[in-house]
């Protein structure tokens, strides 16, 4: 063991390594980071054994025997202040030194903390370790090295703790080697975050910032996943002079496994990190990803990171820093990080992974991804073969599961979309079972979901867009995610991504208005409203877009409440069957929304025609002024004309009238 201080107390190994060409790798560990732990002594995910557990394979292994053990420091408030605001490095400093009750009512006040006496030191141990090692590999006096800390840094933000993380390690390590330490040539980290949460703090340290390209893949399910936000979507790509240098590429579902990462491995990060040509890598390894995380939920075996890892040592010369951020299935998590170092380590051959393919929704993201980073780098620009991209999993469909975690058993049963049909008979009774996954967790809504998607996906409908809808791009911000100019937020998008197969015009003796006067999506000012009422004296105009029954539901949750949960449809066959009859139905699940009420206008080519807009109860409150009657702000009005005048329906001044007029006109 090559050792350059006692890590914590661990006794001393002179000797140097005999062999002269075997690769310097740099490793840090202390118990000091064990001292922070929750107040109470509760059970906790992110909890001093993480990195025990570490230590200990490694050394069963006879890992640290064979690297240069190093000294952990804590870290100089001048180099955490690069990365932090003077406030909130002066509360971790001195958080430990407060009254108790103090301390935790601190730490109430954040997202997913705890404190306690400890957490001060270990927080600069951490940041001051990954400093440590990062410049060793940087100096050329190590090749590669994996800083063993805790807690974990990638959410941490400029003024903020959360997600278990004090200070953002990785981010203050690339500071301190592009900013303190210019001698050492280094002009370009590459940051990989393959934690399965979003490097949301990571992400915001260089979000204009050229110098670090910072590449996230993460569970990011539309928002719905931690930190539960829109920042790591995949149209997040930095700004300014950053532009470009920040890449997401966000799952859309869980039990994303080695077939997955590899394919974005191969298709985005690698040929961009060509382009890149890093001076380092400093990886911000989480294995909470790794089969049988409790809160990871994907299927990352020990040796789908070792291909990953050894795919990276192409770059840099292999200059490369790993630390350690979330992971929390014990047995995973020691597994993996013993891969890596293996791999560090030069120790054996990496084997490609076995034959094994992507999920659908997999490729769909890779497509997102490289079509929006192909303007800056244009080695994404080509699209990736059909005859790739057709080589998908079955639809991730939980059917029985095991508790084994062993990387070769295969606990995901899993059927195809094309055998669903056949199966529906015998897979219905089923569902009122208790069917689990390996966490214990109930599966029957999931297997649901799939069942219903796959029913309604048969079925086409008209869907008659006579607000921004009008306008097809910012109508397929609600089919494939995203959003155009003057929108606040993104669009999740639906599960089925396919544009529609047809756009048509019509108009339908139905009053446009104008209401309420401010909206999450557009800011202030009134949206498009549509009198459920028809009546010959009016005349809106509607695009025509036809999609699946299956995407009108996806669209009918977006345009009211997106946080509601899509076990069941909100609008089904049966719904269809009646509304020819009734008109309208009132969607209850969705009752919060305002555009809850669904209407039938007529039909088109024997396919009804449906759209969305609020119920005739809303009607009398608009009339009222008990719901405000509002005219739309500009960045809304313009959806509306473009849309207009790109269908070809009216000119920009006749579109102007149109909007102006209705806007105006009392009901």
């Amino acid at each position: 063991m090559m050792e350059e201080g006692s890590g914590g107390g661990r006794s001393n190994y002179n000797r140097m390594n005999d062999a002269k060409n075997e690769r310097r790798v740099g490793l840090i560990y202390d118990q000091r980071m064990c001292q922070h732990r929750t107040p109470y002594g509760d059970d906790h995910p992110e909890k001093p054994d993480r990195i025990t557990v570490i230590w200990n394979k490694l050394e069963l292994a006879g890992i640290p025997q064979r690297c240069v053990i190093l000294n952990a420091k804590e870290a100089k408030d001048e180099y955490i202040c690069a990365v932090h605001s003077k406030n909130h490095v002066n509360l971790i400093r001195n958080i430990s030194s407060k009254e108790y009750s103090k301390r935790n009512r601190i730490a109430s006040k954040l997202n997913s903390i705890y404190l306690n006496e400890g957490s001060s030191e270990s927080a600069y141990l951490a940041a001051g370790s990954v400093i440590e090692v990062a410049e060793k590999v940087a100096k050329g006096e190590l090749n590669s090295a994996f800083a063993i800390v805790r807690p974990p840094g990638h959410h941490a933000e400029y003024d903020e703790a959360m997600g278990f993380c004090l200070f953002n390690n990785i981010a203050i390590a690339a500071s301190f080697l592009l900013d303190q330490r210019p001698e050492l040539g280094i002009n370009k980290i590459l940051i990989v975050d393959w934690d399965v949460h979003h490097g949301n703090g990571t992400q915001k340290t260089f979000w204009s910032d050229p110098r670090v390209l910072f590449f996230s893949v993460h569970r990011h399910e539309f928002g719905r996943f931690y930190p539960a936000n829109f920042d790591g979507f995949y149209t997040m790509v930095g700004e300014g002079p950053g532009a470009g240098y920040n890449i997401n590429v966000p799952w859309e579902n869980g039990r994303c496994g080695d077939a997955d990462y590899l394919a974005v491995w191969d298709h985005v990060l690698v040929p961009v990190a060509k382009e890149f040509n890093p001076d380092i890598i400093l990886v911000s390894a989480g294995f909470d990803a790794a089969v049988g995380d409790p809160l990871g939920g994907c299927r990352l075996t020990p040796h789908g990171y070792s291909v990953l890892l050894k795919k990276l040592m192409d770059f840099a010369q292999g200059r490369i820093v790993l630390a350690l951020e979330g992971g929390y299935n014990l047995d995973s998590l020691a597994n993996s990080a013993l891969a890596c170092m293996e791999v560090l380590l030069e120790d054996k051959p990496i084997s490609e992974l076995s034959e094994a393919y992507p999920f659908e929704s997999t490729w769909r993201v890779i497509q997102a991804v490289r079509q929006m980073l192909s303007a800056y780098w244009p080695t994404l620009a080509d699209k990736l073969p059909t005859k790739l991209t057709d080589q998908k999993a079955p639809p991730h469909i939980l059917l029985s599961s095991s508790e084994s975690d062993d990387e070769d058993d295969d606990a995901s049963k899993i059927i195809s979309k094309d055998l669903v049909q056949a199966v529906e008979d015998v897979v219905e009774p089923i569902l009122n079972l208790k069917i689990e996954d390996y966490h214990g967790n109930e599966v029957k809504n999931e297997v649901n979901s799939a069942l219903w998607r796959s029913k309604l996906s048969k079925t086409d409908i008209w869907y008659a867009g006579f607000g921004s809808n009008m306008w097809k791009s910012r109508f397929l911000c609600y089919i494939e995610g995203g959003q155009v100019i003057g929108m606040k937020k993104l669009c999740s998008g639906s599960v089925d991504r396919n544009p529609p197969k047809e756009t048509r015009w019509k108009t339908f003796p139905h009053r446009l208005f104008f209401g309420r006067d401010f909206t999450q999506t557009w800011g202030p000012g009134g949206v498009a409203f549509l009198d459920p009422r028809s009546n010959s004296e009016d005349k809106a105009y509607m695009c025509l877009y036809k999609i699946t029954l299956e995407q009108f539901n996806d669209v009918l949750l977006q345009e009211n409440v997106p946080d509601h949960d899509m076990n069941s449809p909100l609008f089904d066959l049966n719904a269809l069957d009646s509304i020819l009859n009734e008109g309208s139905i009132p969607v209850e699940a969705v009752k919060r929304g305002w555009y809850h009420n669904v209407v039938y206008l007529g039909m088109e080519d024997d396919i009804p025609i449906l759209t969305m807009t609020c119920p005739l109860s809303a009607m009398e409150s608009f009339k009222s002024g008990e719901i405000p009657l509002c005219a739309p702000s500009k960045d809304y009005a313009d959806t509306l004309v473009r849309g207009l005048v790109e269908g070809k329906q009216l000119s920009e001044e006749e579109a102007t009238t149109y909007i102006q007029v209705a806007s105006t006109k009392p009901l």
